[in-house]
């Protein structure tokens, strides 16, 4: 006797609104109705508006800083659980706070552990996120992680690009897993950049290991927050002789003075997606939707189907 699929149903965290409607419109669906209450010192409540009682529940929200964007998807997440929603998943396009996966040094804590608890605890019970800043936070939970990865968006759009002597790059040693795989679906060569950091956000020093003369680069990166390490690899590699450097970064942070530093360096396009939400425009700026990707693995776990080809670079 086979199973029923539940009902499903898609809600938004108010930092994720328009990637969330656009992913509810791939999927065939409209968002569901949620309303927000917030006190006079910013508590605030979110409320589902309809009943979930029975539903399998996607709620999408990115959990970058500040801290109001993970405490909304944790309280929603407890809100589905305590409405009786029969399975609660957590769309989380970008997971915050993962770069602090291990102890780097003593007396710090492992947030990306931290965080995962807590979205298990507050009723998570399936986990959908893409491109992590490190593969084995999907260790951190106890429940099933749906890891995807954007070069299901970026590959087709290299493609379109044409581009002769085509070398793939990485802005560090901790990316060059993640450069090999798109240099062997591209065919190309591969270059790795080795640096050394003052301290957070703060380079002190870059080298280049391999060559870029007469080659056109893409640097590929996780995320981009003060574009400080893309930038200063374009600007090395241009002086090393490459014709043309671009960047593929999957979450575009961008803090600080990332737009000036954009603005003034070499780089020639930054090719991001839209798992977090920008109020900035830039003509260097290149904005690809993940809706598409999300809305796909949505039905296909609605409906018990195989996403393992989403997990392919």
């Amino acid at each position: 006797m086979s199973v029923p699929t539940p009902q499903s149903k898609i809600f938004a965290c108010k930092q994720s609104q328009a990637l969330a409607e656009s992913i509810a419109k791939a999927y065939g669906q409209p968002l569901g109705n949620v309303i927000t209450s917030t006190y006079s010192d910013g508590e605030f409540q979110p409320s589902f508006e309809e009943s979930v009682r029975g539903s399998r529940v996607f709620i999408i929200g990115s959990t970058h800083p500040n801290s109001d964007h993970l405490m909304e998807m944790l309280l929603m997440l407890d809100a589905a659980k305590r409405a009786s929603a029969r399975h609660i998943t957590a769309v989380l396009p970008y997971f915050g706070w993962a770069r602090q996966d291990r102890k780097d040094k003593p007396r710090v804590p492992i947030a990306a552990k931290l965080v995962a608890k807590m979205l298990e605890t507050a009723g998570a019970t399936r986990i959908i996120t893409m491109d992590l800043h490190a593969d084995q936070i999907q260790g951190f939970f106890e429940k099933p992680v749906d890891h995807l990865f954007a070069s299901t968006i970026f590959l087709p759009y290299l493609k379109s690009l044409n581009l002769d002597n085509l070398t793939i790059a990485s802005p560090d040693m901790g990316g060059s897993k993640r450069a090999y795989a798109y240099s062997k679906a591209l065919e190309s060569d591969v270059v790795i950049c080795y640096k050394q950091r003052e301290k957070a956000n703060i380079i002190s020093h870059m080298e280049l290991i391999g060559d870029v003369q007469g080659k056109n680069v893409v640097l590929v990166d996780d995320m981009v927050d003060t574009a400080g390490t893309l930038t200063k690899a374009a600007d090395l590699m241009m002086e090393r002789g490459a014709l043309s450097v671009r960047a593929i970064c999957t979450h575009p942070i961008l803090s600080g003075n990332a737009f000036e530093k954009l603005e003034n360096s070499q780089l020639e396009e930054l090719i991001v997606t839209d798992s977090i939400p920008q109020d900035k425009t830039h003509p260097k700026l290149r904005v690809l939707s993940c809706a598409n990707l999300f809305a796909d693995v949505m039905l296909r776990v609605n409906e018990n189907k195989s996403i393992s080809s989403k997990f392919l670079m």
